[in-house]
């Protein structure tokens, strides 16, 4: 009897064994690259000067200030790892190569706004002393794409930042959201997210509690005028203002 009890053990080891083998085989593989390709992009948001409490995750994108979205597979700008403090614009330009020659797609579902877009791009063109020049293409190959896209109430449009030399290749605009707007309103929309796109941040970064912010070299101090000012939408400025082309055309 005690040998049989013996062999009765031994083989409930050994199918134990075999079992947690099994477990440990068919157990499911943490994508690493992946997760670690997310995290740079947080980590790189943070080193903007953008705190935790303002980087909201949607899942294939983070979203900052309502306004800002950063991809989760965007290709992070190399820096030297240290923090950064907030700034009128990112310290990631477009190349001077793509700056002059930056080429917009307009979707279908933005043709209804074509006038909108025309002006926007239209104010960033005309900067004096600025080589930066956007164009309308009617297909691929882009730089940046602009289309509708229903961001909820509240939220007029996003855009992103430069990576690689590049403009911010998406800007979306929620566009049944600002269709009551006024057309100098809905182009000012679109010329702010555009100003997103060349590294722009928002100029009136303490009003609504940013952290500190850098100035663009050579142009200081806050602006009321600004067309980059941020929670604006409907009621902010139409057009570029001094300082908006002052610091274009010191950054391009």
């Amino acid at each position: 009897m005690i040998k049989n009890l013996k062999n009765i053990a031994s083989i409930a080891l050994i199918a134990l064994a075999i079992s947690s083998c099994s477990k440990t085989k068919d157990a499911p593989l943490v994508n690493e690259p992946q997760q670690e390709k997310n995290d740079k992009v947080y980590n790189y948001i943070r080193s903007l000067g953008f705190p935790s409490s303002s980087i909201v995750d949607l899942g294939t994108e983070y979203m900052v200030e309502e306004d800002i979205s950063f991809p989760k597979n965007m290709d992070v700008p190399v820096t030297d790892g240290s923090p950064k403090l907030e700034q009128y614009y990112t310290g990631t330009l477009v190349s001077p190569a793509n700056a002059a020659n930056i080429k917009v797609f307009v979707d279908p579902s933005m043709a209804s706004m074509n006038a909108e877009i025309t002006s926007a791009i239209a104010q960033w063109n005309a900067v004096a002393g600025s080589a930066l020049n956007f164009s309308i293409v009617a297909a691929a190959p882009y730089d940046i794409r602009i289309t509708n896209v229903n961001l909820g109430n509240g939220v007029c449009g996003s855009g992103t930042f430069p990576s690689g030399g590049r403009a911010g290749n998406l800007i979306r605009i929620n566009k049944a959201y600002i269709a009551g707007n006024s057309f100098a309103q809905r182009a000012r929309t679109i010329c702010h997210e555009f100003g997103h796109n060349i590294s722009f941040r928002h100029t009136n970064w303490a009003a609504i509690g940013e952290s500190s912010a850098i100035n663009v070299p050579g142009v200081g101090g806050t602006d009321a005028l600004s067309i980059m000012n941020g929670g604006q939408c409907g009621s902010g400025a139409t057009v570029l203002s001094v300082k908006d082309k002052a610091a274009t055309a010191a950054l391009y």
